[in-house]
């Protein structure tokens, strides 16, 4: 003797599993599709910033770590390098460096997530 489904009980078998799958958005599928590397902003390393020195001109600083991505317009003597990267399906990484110059437009502090060099305050050769 063989069983046949009622009808009904074969659409619920249908669609009972994709209506599951718009009401947990997808979620559980999110970490096999594919997701790209976004790199945004200045990417600075330690090394570029070993190589600021106290007293340097804007001009100078510019060709060590290149355009700011902010300059705000009431402070113009505070330079923002902002950096963000998110590899893939992981939680996004930010490193900050702000650069202060002097009334002169000359440099004088480093601060964020990068440490300024020992030799910081040496002579510039």
């Amino acid at each position: 003797m063989q069983h046949k489904l009622s009808m009904p009980l074969k659409k619920w078998i249908f669609i009972l599993p994709i209506l599951l799958g718009f009401l947990s958005g997808c979620t559980f599928l999110e970490p096999l599709v594919y997701r790209i590397d976004i790199s945004q902003g200045n990417f600075v390393e330690q090394e570029a910033v070993d190589k600021l020195k106290f007293g340097m001109t804007y001009d100078q600083v510019r060709f060590v770590l290149g355009t700011p991505m902010l300059v705000e317009k009431g402070l113009p003597n505070t330079w923002y390098y902002i950096y963000h990267f998110t590899k893939g399906h992981n939680d996004t990484v930010q490193k900050n460096l702000i650069v202060t110059f002097s009334d002169e437009k000359t440099l004088m502090t480093l601060s964020g997530d990068f440490n300024q060099s020992e030799s910081f305050y040496s002579a510039i050769n």
